[in-house]
C-alpha cells in the first residue's frame, strides 16, 4: 500500500484556527527531525486515516510530502480528544532510512494463563508499551509475549521479551511486564483445595521433628531409670 501523504504549509497555529481546520476535514500537525526546520502543516483526516489503518497502525512508516519534498517520517505523537477520541494534533518526525529512532511499541499478550486462573490470580499486565529503537524499517507494530506458562508468583520481566531481529531496547531489564498475581481467592482456593504444597511440607517437617523429639525425650528417661 502506498503510504504517502500530503501535508500543507502555511497553518496559522492557534486554537481557533486548528479547530476550524478539524472541522472543514484536516489535521493541524507539525514536522520536525533531521536537525532541520520545524513545520506547522495540515493533513487531510482522511488520508491520515488512509495510512494509519495498516497492519502497523501508528507505527507506519510515512513517505511525507511538503511542498514536493518527500521525507521518510513516522507519528511521534498523537493527541485524541478525550470523549470524542477523534484526532485533534499530530507530530510527524522525519526519520533516516539507515539510523536507528526511538519509538514506543504497545505489548501485546497472547495465550492464556490456565494455571494463574485456575486458581483464581489474577494476570497483572504492568508494562503496556516498551521503549525500543530500531531502524524505520525494522519498527515492529506491536511486541508480544506469551503467557501461557504463567504461574502465580511469576513475573515476565523486560528482559525475559525476545524482540525481534534489528529491534532493542534499553529499559530496566528487570521491569516487571507482566505478573501471574494472587488474590484473596487465590489462598481460600488453595486452602479449600489442599493445594498448599510448601505449607504442607513445613508441617509435615515440623510433624517429623516433633515425633523425634518424643523419640529422643523416651530414649533419655529410659536411661535416667536404668
Amino acid at each position: 500500500m502506498d503510504l504517502t501523504l500530503t501535508a500543507e504549509t502555511g497553518r496559522t497555529p492557534g486554537s481557533r484556527i486548528s479547530s476550524r481546520m478539524r472541522t472543514e476535514g484536516s489535521v493541524p500537525a507539525v514536522v520536525y527531525g533531521l536537525g532541520r526546520e520545524t513545520l506547522a502543516v495540515s493533513v487531510p483526516w482522511t488520508e491520515l486515516r488512509r495510512v494509519l489503518s495498516t497492519e502497523a497502525g501508528i507505527n507506519a512508516l510515512i513517505t511525507l510530502d511538503v511542498n514536493g519534498q518527500k521525507d521518510l517520517a513516522i507519528v511521534k505523537d498523537l493527541q485524541r480528544h478525550p470523549i470524542r477520541r477523534n484526532v485533534m494534533h499530530i507530530d510527524f518526525l522525519r526519520v533516516d532510512p539507515d539510523a536507528p529512532v526511538a519509538v514506543d511499541i504497545p505489548i501485546q499478550l497472547l495465550g492464556e494463563a490456565k494455571a494463574v486462573e485456575g486458581r483464581r490470580g489474577i494476570v497483572d499486565h504492568a508494562l503496556k508499551t516498551m521503549t525500543v529503537k530500531a531502524k524505520p524499517a525494522d519498527i515492529p507494530s506491536v511486541i508480544t509475549v506469551d503467557i501461557n506458562d504463567l504461574k502465580i508468583g511469576i513475573t515476565i520481566t523486560v528482559a525475559d521479551v525476545v524482540l525481534p531481529a534489528g529491534v532493542f531496547t534499553e529499559m530496566d531489564p528487570g521491569a516487571p511486564v507482566v505478573t501471574g498475581a494472587a488474590t484473596r481467592f487465590s489462598v481460600e482456593y488453595d486452602h479449600e483445595e489442599g493445594n498448599e504444597p510448601e505449607a504442607a511440607s513445613a508441617e509435615a517437617g515440623a510433624d517429623e521433628s516433633a515425633a523425634e523429639d518424643s523419640a529422643d525425650e523416651a530414649g533419655s528417661d529410659e536411661a535416667a531409670g536404668e
